[in-house]
C-alpha cells in the first residue's frame, strides 16, 4: 500500500491524478464544446457533418474499392455484400501510411501521395462494378456536399507536406489521369469512426439499440454519433438527410484539465497546443507520456539508482512495453529488466502505470457520456446505445477495460441513468466505408 500511496501522491503532485477529474464538470464542457462546434461557433471540437445517408439497405452484389488510411497503416480492398449483408473482402492489402516514421530532413509531398494511392488503384478499377470508392481517411477533413474531401490538419505525428487544404479524391482523380483511367471516380470520404457506426448499423439487424456511436481509441482517438441535420446550424440542411453522421474529433477537445507532464511532453510534440485529450489517452502519445512521467518520478526519488541508470539507456517507450510489464511484470521485456530483483521499483513502476491507467478510463468514460447526454439516447437498458470501439489501445491495454468498466457503472449507468453496450465488429471500417461508399 505504501507504493500505491506514494505513486499517487507523485501524480497529484504533477496535476495528473484521477480524482482531480470532475466528471460531470468535464462532460458539461465536452457537450458545451460539441453545441458549439455544430452551430459553427469557436470551439475545440470540430464536428464535421459527413453528408452520409445511414441506412441498412446496402446494394448486394456490388463490388467497391475500398481505402483506409489510419495512424500506422495504409490498407486497400474490394469488398461485396451477399444479400443477406455479409460483407465479403477480396484483395486486401496493406502498407505503412505515407508520411509517418520520417527521419530528420525527410519530407514526403502531396503528389507522392496522391501518385502513390494511384499506383494502388490501378489493379482494382476493373474488379469493381461501381464508380464509387469508399475512402476511410481518419485525419480531421472537412467533407464537402459532394463526399470528397479537405484535409484540415493532420494528427498522430503524420506530415505530408502541401495536403492540407486539398480535396483528396480530387488529388487521386487527377493521379490516375496522368495514368490513363479516362473517367473520374466518384470518392466517398468519411472518418474510421464514422465507417465504424455504419459497420455497426449494418451488422445489428438481430437485435435493436436506441442508437449508434463510433468510437476509436488505439494510435489516436476519435468518436462519431448521428444528429439530426436541422440541429446543425454552421450548415443549410435544406435538401439533406434527415439525420446525418458526424465526425466529432473528439481528440481536439481542450477543455480538459492538463498536468505538468502533460504539459512537457505536449510542448516537445509535433503539434503543441492541439489534440490535448489525444495526447492524454490514445496510443501514439501515451507510451511516450509514461516515459516522461517516469523520468519525472526518477528525479523525485520513487526510483532505485540501478532502475535510472537502466533507464537512462533509453529514449521512449511504445504502449507495446508497457502491456508487456504490466500482463508479465516478472517477465522476459523491457521493463521487467529494469526492475529485476527489486520489488520496490516494481511496484512504484505498476502503481505509476495504474493511475495513469485510471485517468485514461475515466476521460473515455466522459467521451462516452457526454455524446449520450447531447442526443438523450441509451435510456433504456432493454435498448442501449452501441458503441462500436475499433483500436489496439482499447483492446490491448490490460489496465483499461476492467478501470473503463468501473467507470461506465458507477458514473453512466448509476449516476446518468445511461445504458450502452461496446461491439466489436472484425475488419469494421472497410465495411462500413464499403457501405457508405455503396449507399451514397
Amino acid at each position: 500500500m505504501e507504493h500505491k500511496i506514494k505513486a499517487e501522491a507523485f501524480m497529484k503532485k504533477y496535476g495528473m491524478h484521477y480524482e482531480d477529474l470532475d466528471f460531470d464538470r468535464r462532460c458539461k464542457d465536452f457537450v458545451s464544446e460539441m453545441e458549439n462546434g455544430l452551430e459553427g461557433k469557436p470551439s475545440s471540437l470540430l464536428m464535421l457533418p459527413t453528408y452520409l445517408t445511414v441506412s441498412e439497405n446496402i446494394p448486394a452484389y456490388k463490388t467497391v474499392i475500398v481505402m483506409d488510411a489510419g495512424g500506422t497503416n495504409f490498407r486497400i480492398a474490394t469488398v461485396t455484400f451477399d444479400e443477406r449483408k455479409k460483407a465479403v473482402i477480396n484483395d486486401f492489402k496493406v502498407f505503412p501510411m505515407l508520411g509517418t516514421n520520417l527521419k530528420p530532413n525527410e519530407e514526403v509531398s502531396a503528389d507522392e501521395f496522391f501518385n502513390t494511392i494511384a499506383d494502388e488503384l490501378l489493379p482494382l478499377i476493373g474488379k469493381s462494378n461501381t464508380d464509387s470508392i469508399g475512402f476511410c481517411f481518419s485525419y480531421p477533413t472537412e467533407i464537402l456536399p459532394n463526399k470528397d474531401g479537405k484535409l484540415i490538419r493532420f494528427t498522430k505525428e503524420i506530415d505530408i507536406k502541401g495536403l492540407p487544404g486539398l480535396e483528396i479524391g480530387a488529388g487521386i482523380n487527377a493521379a490516375l489521369r496522368k495514368k490513363g483511367v479516362e473517367k473520374d471516380k466518384r470518392f466517398v470520404l468519411l472518418n474510421d469512426t464514422v465507417a465504424s457506426m455504419i459497420a455497426g448499423i449494418s451488422a445489428s439487424s438481430r437485435r435493436t439499440f436506441s442508437d449508434y456511436i463510433g468510437f476509436i481509441l488505439g494510435t489516436g482517438t476519435n468518436t462519431s454519433y448521428i444528429e439530426k441535420s436541422e440541429k446543425i446550424s454552421k450548415i443549410d440542411s435544406a435538401g439533406l438527410p434527415e439525420k446525418m453522421g458526424i465526425n466529432i474529433e473528439a481528440g481536439g477537445f481542450l477543455k480538459v484539465p492538463s498536468g505538468d507532464i502533460d504539459k512537457f511532453f505536449d510542448a516537445a510534440t509535433v503539434t503543441p497546443g492541439q489534440s490535448i485529450y489525444e495526447k492524454m489517452i490514445s496510443g501514439a502519445y501515451l507510451g511516450t507520456l509514461i516515459y516522461h512521467v517516469i523520468n519525472f518520478a526518477i528525479r523525485e526519488g520513487l526510483f532505485s539508482a540501478d532502475f535510472a541508470d537502466k533507464f537512462s539507456h533509453i529514449r521512449d517507450i511504445t504502449m507495446r512495453s508497457v502491456d508487456e510489464f504490466c500482463t508479465y511484470p516478472d517477465g522476459d521485456n523491457l521493463l521487467a529488466a529494469f526492475v529485476e530483483g527489486n520489488e520496490d521499483d516494481r511496484l512504484t513502476l505498476y502503481y505509476l502505470l495504474d493511475a495513469v491507467f485510471e485517468r485514461t478510463a475515466k476521460l473515455v468514460a466522459v467521451n462516452i457520456a457526454s455524446v449520450m447526454l447531447k442526443t438523450g439516447s441509451g435510456s433504456d437498458p432493454t435498448r442501449p446505445v452501441c458503441v462500436v470501439a475499433e483500436g489496439t489501445t482499447f483492446y490491448k491495454s490490460k489496465l483499461l477495460r476492467p478501470k473503463l468498466d468501473y467507470y461506465s457503472k458507477i458514473y453512466i449507468n448509476d449516476r446518468l441513468g445511461l445504458w450502452f453496450e461496446f461491439q466489436k465488429l472484425d475488419n469494421a471500417t472497410l465495411i462500413g466505408t464499403a457501405a457508405a461508399a455503396l449507399l451514397n
